[in-house]
């Protein structure tokens, strides 16, 4: 029989379609292997082609000198201007404000086939390295509320260029949703005195049915209420609330874990394209005792239709439990020559 289960986070309710459950194999893209070049002449993100690009606003060195490994430049197709000013215009029931924000790319690798999946850790490492950097510098500003960090992998994921790259996105308002998660937290707090995400790691440790990998550090997970296949989310072990208070330990061994479970996924599910988010309290928030920061990864392999968007519901049709097995049993490895 079908099954009604409440996300604990968001008290969104789910429904674990078992009447149309679907092993987890069976939605591994059917899409045939495609062979990706290690530079396109065109790809403005390739070796060679910085002068494609808008202005650099840091790079990470190679073996510490030589050519990049990873670097961030200003989005040329910018959603937000750092010359607007964030001033703010009410008329009534009208409410605006000037676009005022920073967007960034950051190009992964000088590798235009080369994925996150298919790195070394400690390549990973250093885009995580770039990630901090570049979310501390911005949080500092007075005129920044929120800094969004994510990538996009594939078509349907929206992704527009094929070369790795990840985006940030600082913003000068912290968005509904955003408020909404963190009062949700700010509730529980108040209600039982501690942190709803560590309680619910302690209580997905102990159980590990829906556990997919544990470490010194992070655990990567299905949800109970997961509100689509193999959306696997990654929380440090230890309570922050910001990403900016990662430690130097903590990013080494998460890189190793974020590898990982994207490399699961490429494996098990054939490259499917997904989306992953770095879901970090706002600036004002740093060292709140009731929010905890995660990464959210959340594979496209089904499509939003008309009863999730008429109800705000999801439909699942593949057990968490299933799907934190399967990737369990994935086998993964290092690829050769990765950098």
């Amino acid at each position: 029989m079908p099954e009604l289960r409440q996300n604990y986070f968001t008290k969104e309710w789910v429904i674990i379609a078992t009447e149309r459950a679907k092993r987890p194999e069976e939605l591994a893209s059917k899409r045939p292997a495609k062979v990706v070049p290690p530079f396109v002449e065109t790809c403005p993100f390739c070796l060679g082609n910085e002068d494609k690009t808008p202005p650099e606003v840091m790079r990470v060195p190679a073996n510490g000198s030589g050519p990049w490994q990873v670097r961030v430049v200003a989005n040329k197709f910018a959603a937000l201007s750092p010359d607007a000013q964030p001033t703010r215009t009410i008329h009534r029931s009208r409410r605006s404000m000037g676009g005022f924000g920073v967007h960034d790319v950051i190009i992964d690798t000088p590798d235009h086939s080369h994925s996150i999946a298919q790195m070394s850790d400690a390549h990973v490492a250093n885009v995580l390295r770039v990630y901090k950097s570049r979310y501390d510098a911005l949080s500092l500003d007075p005129r920044i509320a929120h800094v969004t960090i994510f990538k996009n992998h594939g078509g349907d994921a929206g992704a527009s260029l094929e070369h790795p790259h990840s985006q940030l996105i600082a913003t000068p308002v912290i968005s509904h949703q955003v408020r909404e998660r963190f009062q949700q937290a700010l509730n529980h707090y108040d209600e039982y005195g501690e942190c709803m995400f560590c309680q619910s790691l302690e209580e997905e440790i102990a159980d590990r049915e829906r556990v997919v990998l544990v470490t010194d550090h992070f655990v990567a997970l299905e949800l109970y209420a997961s509100p689509t296949p193999f959306c696997t989310p990654i929380y440090p072990r230890r309570h922050m609330a910001s990403f900016g208070d990662i430690s130097a330990v903590e990013i080494a061994d998460l890189a190793r874990v974020l590898r990982t479970v994207l490399a699961k996924l490429h494996n098990g599910l054939g490259n499917p394209d997904f989306n992953f988010t770095i879901r970090s309290a706002p600036a004002e928030y740093v060292g709140v005792k009731h929010f905890h920061w995660y990464v959210s990864i959340i594979p496209r392999l089904t499509r939003v239709a008309g009863f999730e968007l008429g109800s705000g519901m999801f439909i699942n049709t593949v057990l968490p439990e299933a799907a934190a097995e399967f990737l369990r049993n994935v086998k993964v490895e290092l690829a050769a020559g990765a950098s």
